[in-house]
């Protein structure tokens, strides 16, 4: 991906929950661990022993927050974790999530993965009625939520709490004894139920099950709340109006690990059929295919085995760079990306080389890669982009530059290409991205790239007018 690579594209998070394991806060790091990619800020497990909770939140990456010592603080057979990138609210560690509160029918802990399209305008109303807030996420507006209905235990107050939002979500909620998952209407972001044992596990991503040796039950349905009791009882709701599904393609564009199943597809899969697509609409006489690491990988393998082009890794990743770096004077330029990759001489030089990757945001880095292989000694390059141009930011979830900052948005394909310096440059169609998932192509939000919005925003005269405690 485009865009000081990994850095502007920030997805909401990564959740993860379990009940009925004598380990459960252990199981829920490993699962956190092996969803580090869908959020580096900060990190968070609440954990409970059927009377007391149990949480440990910090900013920063999953292994270095939860030493051993932490982590046997974290007591009990039921937790939640979450990895955050924000998309609502700040950097800072106030919002770090699980949130833990005390309300009228004792503890709950909420993490959240996704974006509440009308947050803003309840949070309002909210304050209006005299809630305090500690944060500025939007998943604490479900908390109040919940906190303010006064009907019903607390599957009637999820359930009534979620009646009233609108946008994407994939949520996690404990009390003491209970865990409770639910997806959006849409079905926008991930969510699947998994077992271990006696234990049930609920993760973004099935890569957190294979971690700890958890078995795939099936995904959770969009729309879809299920319960779980400590003694292994569970039970399905599904209480929201039904909705067209609207599942984010961009998870498998780039944002879910290549070894997950979700949305009924194997992301490896689904990213070398793109792949194998872009070579069917966009060939182009080269020598060698080479991807950008790591998540041009696939799309690249798809390309060569689609065209006949060799494969060959023309760029060398460093994983160890960590969050931050000293750069220098200007004396070393466009330093950054130097320090995460590096050309392999003697695969490209000489040679037409055609670069894969998922995306192109604001196209700087684009533009700085091509010009490595380049001084690497390649005869021409020629960019192919495993997805199309992403011209419109996501409300659903994804932290994405404003419009006026997408080169797509303001520049037409052939100034994007000058601008990069690319021999060439071609992108993946919208209908052609879709036509890979078969008779389920309809059930996508491309909205990042069509700007139609399955969603409206809620700056609505009926939303505001809506009486929320009646």
């Amino acid at each position: 991906m485009d865009s000081e690579s990994n850095d502007q594209f920030k997805d909401g998070c990564g959740v993860m929950g379990i009940i009925g394991h004598p380990e459960a806060s252990k199981m829920a790091y490993l699962g956190l661990h092996a969803l580090q990619h869908r959020g580096q800020e900060s990190s968070g497990i609440v954990s409970s022993d059927g009377t007391n909770f149990y949480r440990e939140v910090a900013m920063g990456l999953v292994a270095d927050i939860f030493t051993q010592d932490k982590l046997d603080k974290l007591h009990g057979n039921i937790a939640i974790g979450h990895n955050r990138y924000s998309t609502t609210g700040s950097s800072h560690i106030k919002n770090c999530q699980p949130i833990l509160v005390d309300y009228a029918l004792g503890p709950l802990a909420i993490a959240h993965n996704g974006n509440f399209v009308n947050d803003s305008i309840l949070r309002d109303q909210l304050e209006a009625y005299g809630s305090i807030f500690h944060s500025t996420m939007d998943t604490e507006v479900m908390v109040h939520l919940i906190a303010k209905h006064n009907h019903g235990q607390l599957l009637d107050r999820i359930i009534g709490a979620l009646h009233i939002i609108k946008g994407a979500y994939s949520i996690v909620v404990m009390d003491e004894k209970n865990l409770f998952a639910v997806r959006d209407p849409a079905g926008f972001r991930p969510l699947l139920l998994g077992k271990i044992g006696d234990a049930y596990v609920v993760a973004s991503e099935t890569c957190a099950f294979d971690l700890i040796e958890a078995k795939l039950v099936r995904e959770i349905e969009p729309g879809e709340l299920i319960h779980i009791t400590d003694k292994g009882e569970i039970k399905s709701y599904h209480p929201f109006p039904k909705a067209k599904i609207s599942s984010c393609v961009f998870e498998f564009v780039y944002f879910a690990r290549p070894d997950s199943y979700i949305f009924g597809h194997h992301v490896s899969e689904i990213r070398r059929k793109l792949g194998r697509e872009l070579a069917r609409t966009t060939h182009v006489d080269a020598d060698i295919v080479i991807p950008i690491p790591d998540s041009g990988m696939q799309a690249a393998l798809g390309y060569s085995e689609e065209s006949g082009i060799p494969f060959d890794l023309g760029l060398t990743r460093n994983h160890y760079t960590g969050r931050t770096f000293i750069e220098p004077e200007q004396s070393i330029r466009h330093f950054g990306v130097k320090l995460k990759l590096n050309p392999i001489r003697s695969v490209i030089a000489g040679k037409r080389v055609i670069v894969i990757d998922d995306s192109i945001v604001r196209g700087t880095t684009s533009r700085k890669i091509i010009k490595m292989i380049r001084e690497a000694g390649a005869k021409e390059v020629h960019m192919r982009i495993s997805s199309p141009p992403t011209s419109y930011p996501c409300y659903y979830g994804i932290d994405t530059p404003s419009r006026k900052e997408l080169i797509a948005a303001t520049h037409s394909i052939e100034e994007i290409t000058k601008y990069i310096t690319a021999d060439s440059l071609q992108y993946l169609s919208i209908e052609n991205m879709l036509n890979v998932f078969g008779e389920n192509s309809k059930n996508f939000c491309s909205a990042c790239f069509s700007g139609n919005y399955p969603i409206e925003f809620c700056s609505d005269t009926k939303t505001r007018q809506m009486r929320l405690f009646e």
